[in-house]
């Protein structure tokens, strides 16, 4: 019996092949649900030298919110094209190193469920117990059949350990890394998160955080994102980005900085416009009429390549020095936390 089809991993094989020697391809895991293998890819542009600085992409770690693995995918298409004629990405990525993973949980998003084959949500995974009132959303052990099931806490899914390994070999040694987790299905803004998700806490980076986002502002002052703590919308228990914050946090802190950011776009506004979507399986998260998709495609661009700006000079907002960074922390906390 011929296979049903899997066109994002097809997608990412195709460019995968297209770049050729210009990137770095492996399969960091495998996982298997109902007879078949499920890999998961991570494709890596740009220098390979231990010391530039990184810049990271994941999608797909809700199968269900398929958008973000093809945000990637078509980002990455661009950058396969742009690569064939454009003298100053080329020069960028002589300097940084890019890093793709835009199916972390590939059997959910060839099934469309937003927990993995064992019915474990991958973003209520970690270790991590979330501080204050939390809810069932917030991550729960009773049993897969119901939603945002944390798995066994003895050990992590393999697709959890997966994204943690591409994380700690690539991020974790770099002077300066910048990771963006897509995900959709909250709210009509589109939202740029940064820790803390389990507890309300200002995180020890937040000054660095106000920084970037006081510079895109000046930047893109017409800009359409929410940028804020993920605690100020709700709490949960599990986040794989809080469990990886504190990890580099014990390590390497005083002498790198690492800023974990979740993009989470606002699918709602995309049900409001069409509210017979909320009757098919993708349409609380996915922008189902293709005008709407393609315009969901292109959207991020900017960010995208601000972020990579900020990569390569970071001189305006990380690490600033003692007095800048305690006027920065004071304004966050009054923005944030007042």
């Amino acid at each position: 019996m011929k296979q049903r089809s899997f066109p994002e991993l097809e997608q990412l094989e195709a460019i995968a092949a297209r770049l050729g020697n210009r990137a770095r391809y492996e399969i960091v895991e495998t996982v298997e649900h109902a007879g078949r293998r499920f890999p998961i890819h991570c494709l890596t542009i740009g220098s390979s030298a231990a010391d530039v600085p990184v810049l990271a992409y994941f999608g797909g770690v809700h199968g269900l919110e398929k958008i973000g693995s093809e945000v990637i995918l078509a980002y990455l298409h661009t950058l396969c094209e742009l690569l064939d004629w454009d003298e100053e990405l080329n020069q960028r990525l002589s300097k940084a190193r890019l890093v793709f993973m835009p199916l972390v949980n590939p059997v959910g998003v060839f099934r469309g469920t937003r927990c993995n084959g064992r019915g474990v949500d991958l973003m209520r995974n970690s270790p991590i117990e979330s501080d204050g009132n939390t809810r069932l959303y917030s991550g729960q052990r009773l049993s897969p059949k119901l939603p945002w099931y944390r798995g066994d806490e003895s050990k992590m899914e393999k697709e959890a350990q997966a994204l943690c390994r591409v994380v700690h070999r690539h991020l974790f040694d770099a002077p300066l890394a910048i990771a963006v987790d897509l995900h959709s299905g909250f709210g009509i803004h589109d939202r740029l998160w940064f820790p803390y998700a389990s507890r309300q806490t200002p995180y020890p980076d937040l000054a660095d955080a106000y920084a970037l986002k006081r510079l895109f502002d000046r930047c893109y002052p017409h800009h359409f994102y929410k940028i804020e703590p993920m605690s100020q919308e709700y709490v949960i228990s599990g986040d794989l980005w809080d469990y990886l914050y504190d990890d580099f946090t014990d390590r390497y802190r005083q002498r790198k900085l690492f800023l974990p950011l979740t993009l989470e776009m606002g699918s709602w506004l995309w049900l409001r416009k069409s509210p017979t979507h909320l009757f098919q399986r993708h349409g609380l998260f996915h922008p189902l009429l293709p005008h709407r998709q393609q315009r969901i495609l292109r959207r991020h661009l900017t960010l995208f390549d601000f972020l990579f700006r900020c990569l390569l000079y970071p001189g305006q907002w990380a690490k600033l020095d003692t007095q800048q960074a305690d006027e920065n922390r004071r304004r966050a906390l009054e923005l944030w936390y007042g």
